[in-house]
């Protein structure tokens, strides 16, 4: 008597035992490279302007790791744990957030808030009702965002331990950092991470500012560029990214073209300077291409078209 053979399921790689989605790996060998590198400025490099230079040149790169951050605490990168504090640490000494920072201010507050402006923490409105500058808004939100994500941590207990203990540790790191160089921790360290967080605080002002609306479709700013996208993974499918928040970052863009009827086409935007002198790539949506369009529709002299039912 014979018997069939039987198939086995194909083995994961060493890498796919790590990693959640295989198009997290190149992103984070550049990000933990850049780290890496941070330390071997900040134990070997002694020239100031060598130091100047060096913080010239990562200042817009680490900028754009603010947005992989925010990815990565969407949908953590590793199966395992330890791997994911890691890379957390890493994250926080580019960008100035920590462990579950965003967790709790921006998943666990803004999106389930964005639509009411009473009580998104990253909300855009004065108490009057009307719309915050880009840099009140930029001010505000960085003065609020470790107090406030304090505060959502009262509803979810479990993310408290990360929160304030990775935030200690990251503390701890660059007092220590300070008391053996003071030059080159601030240079390499302090102001990169000062810079990521008030780009970070900025940003979400660019994806939601002016579009007061219960639908979550009309709700968001959309960046078709290319390079933007690339650099950003894909931050500028917000709407995408929005409706499904748990979505992978590499499929915000299939995803985007089965809603992108339900997108009017004034919530198209342009990137912002410099990543607009980077090459757009061709977009079967308005903003690419597109001359003399503002980054913000809410600032175009065009009325958006009435809002539609969530179901439109």
């Amino acid at each position: 008597m014979t018997h069939a053979p039987t198939s086995t399921p194909p083995r994961r790689s060493v890498l796919m035992t790590c990693f959640r989605h295989r198009e997290d790996v190149v992103p984070v060998a550049c990000i933990v490279a850049l780290s890496l590198l941070d330390l071997f400025v900040f134990f070997r490099v002694h020239d100031v302007r060598i130091l100047a230079a060096w913080l010239f040149v990562v200042i817009l790169p680490k900028a754009c790791i603010c947005s992989w951050n925010h990815h990565h605490q969407h949908l953590f990168t590793f199966h395992q744990p330890l791997l994911n504090r890691l890379l957390e640490l890493s994250y926080a000494f580019h960008t100035g957030i920590t462990t579950n920072a965003w967790v709790l201010h921006h998943v666990l507050g803004h999106h389930v808030n964005y639509l009411d402006q009473s009580k998104d923490e990253s909300g855009w409105k004065r108490r009057d009702g009307t719309t915050m500058g880009e840099l009140e808004y930029t001010l505000v939100i960085a003065l609020t965002g470790y107090p406030r994500a304090s505060h959502v941590g009262r509803r979810y207990p479990r993310h408290r331990p990360g929160f304030y203990g990775m935030g200690l540790l990251v503390l701890l790191v660059l007092a220590a950092a300070f008391a053996w160089n003071p030059l080159n921790a601030l240079v390499v360290f302090a102001v990169p991470m000062l810079v990521g967080y008030l780009v970070t605080c900025w940003h979400t002002y660019c994806h939601h500012a002016g579009l007061d609306t219960q639908n979550p479709y009309e709700a968001s700013h959309n960046i078709m560029h290319r390079s933007y996208n690339m650099l950003t993974g894909n931050l500028g499918y917000h709407t995408a990214h929005h409706v499904k928040p748990k979505l992978h970052w590499s499929k915000l863009p299939a995803f985007h073209a089965t809603i992108a009827d339900r997108i009017p086409d004034h919530l198209y935007i342009e990137p912002f300077f410099p990543l607009n002198l980077l090459p757009a790539g061709d977009s079967p949506y308005p903003s690419v291409g597109r001359p003399g369009r503002g980054r913000f529709a809410a600032a175009e002299t065009v009325p958006p078209p009435p809002a539609a039912g969530v179901g439109a």
